[in-house]
């Protein structure tokens, strides 16, 4: 019995595959925009993101627990609406999204690499580094959970370590004039702010999906998703803080992809960008190796569900390592890396995750009385994730259309090719959307 425990990821491992692939996206990736749209009060934007990903993760852990299994998001809208066609567009949905985020991590670290090896704008050397930090990772997450964990947590604690001192050397150069009038923007901005960076709290959900390789999960599960979030959000609200009291509203709307390392300069000099872009590195891998680890089990479970190949759900004899979906996870993010917009990829993300966050909690809804679960926590989630969804759409309306018209085609095409496969396999009346009874 002992050594099934000490080959389970334990409480920190746990915590640190949400709160990694959280903090990759979200401080080295949309920092810089979220501070551009919501101006001074950006610490409001922030926490309100945190709220909703409160109320999200804790439907998750309730759900996580009387559900057991890698599926997640999947597997609980499954059993709450017992259709086919909406858990396999959500399936679907969630499997995009993860590969969009993984491009989205990959390019990042392939931009930060460049620089600071003095090749900034190189596309080739993005390139390069952005399919080797895919490749080695896939490596790290083909030997098995246990190995995935301990490399997160390390480098979780790396990362925390760099951001602790850029923040306490941040708060002594603080101007208090950059922080009024507190709504410089307009009071709409930082709630458009919310939806156009929640990308940046996609991650703590990866937590359920490795609950059959966590020890204790009754007490870890859910303490584990707290954790990550509270942390997550703490750590965003400080670093923003000391980067909007150091740099003007013109630095860092010039600044957006860079305005850590920007904001790093003024108190600690070059040597303090050069720490940033560091912890930039290790920020994006470890979101990589988090998203990596939590989307491939969840392909490997709607495989199984047949809502995928079923070579999907191939694994390896000697441990439960769903090695195909690693694999083909890995090439289709590579794909997008090098072949879709950056624009485009961070709002597709966005408007995905608030979609399953709010059917997740809709769903938890539906199933609180055996979850044991508060109804007014699921409610409260799933409509602040819908009314951010919304105010996304009308930005997109109002500011890029193209953006929208592509959402809109992405989820079109998703949810076409689900109803054409399930009525092939016969769980779908050819001439309605109800789905037939579950066998």
């Amino acid at each position: 019995m002992a050594r099934v425990d000490k080959d389970k990821l334990n409480l920190a491992e746990v915590s640190a595959i949400g709160i990694g692939g959280m903090i990759g996206g979200g401080i080295f990736a949309v920092l810089g925009l979220a501070i551009a749209t919501a101006g001074h009060a950006v610490v409001l934007t922030l926490a309100g993101g945190g709220v909703i990903a409160l109320l999200t993760g804790l439907s998750y852990a309730h759900l996580g627990l009387h559900f057991r299994g890698d599926g997640g998001s999947f597997t609980y809208i499954d059993k709450a609406f017992a259709s086919p066609l909406v858990a396999g567009c959500a399936g679907w949905l969630l499997v995009v999204g993860y590969v969009g985020t993984l491009a989205l991590y990959a390019t990042a670290f392939g931009d930060y690499g460049a620089t600071l090896f003095g090749l900034g704008g190189a596309r080739p050397a993005t390139a390069v580094l952005a399919g080797l930090v895919l490749v080695g990772f896939l490596g790290i997450n083909l030997r098995g959970a246990r190995t995935s964990g301990s490399v997160e947590l390390g480098v979780v604690a790396i990362k925390l370590l760099i951001l602790a001192v850029f923040a306490a050397a941040g708060f002594i150069g603080i101007k208090t004039a950059h922080f009024v009038p507190l709504f410089d923007r307009g009071i709409a901005s930082p709630l458009v702010a919310v939806a156009l960076i929640f990308v940046a709290y996609e991650g703590f959900e990866l937590i359920p999906n490795a609950i059959d390789e966590m020890a204790d999960p009754e007490h870890n599960l859910r303490r584990a998703i707290v954790i990550a979030i509270v942390l997550t959000t703490i750590i965003y609200i400080v670093v923003a803080v000391a980067a909007l009291g150091n740099l003007t509203p013109a630095q860092i709307q010039q600044d957006q992809e860079y305005v850590l390392a920007v904001a790093a300069r003024p108190t600690l000099g070059e040597a303090g960008f050069v720490l940033i872009g560091i912890a930039a590195l290790l920020s994006t891998a470890s979101a990589i190796n988090a998203t990596l680890f939590g989307a491939a089990r969840l392909a490997m479970v709607m495989a199984e569900e047949h809502a995928l190949p079923q070579v999907f759900a191939l694994q390896e004899r000697i441990r439960p390592v769903p090695y195909v979906s690693l694999l083909a996870l890995t090439v289709l993010s590579l794909a997008f890396a090098l072949l879709v917009p950056l624009p485009a990829i961070s709002g597709f993300a966005s408007a995905t995750f608030l979609v399953i966050f709010a059917a997740v909690n809709f769903s938890a809804l539906r199933l609180s009385g055996r979850i044991g679960l508060s109804p007014s926590i699921p409610l409260a989630g799933g409509l602040l994730a819908t009314a951010s969804l919304g105010l996304l759409l009308w930005h997109d309306w109002q500011v890029d259309r193209m953006s929208l018209y592509l959402l809109l085609a992405v989820y079109g095409s998703v949810v076409a090719i689900q109803i054409v496969l399930t009525v092939r396999r016969g769980r779908l009346p050819p001439g309605g959307l109800t789905p037939l009874a579950r066998t």
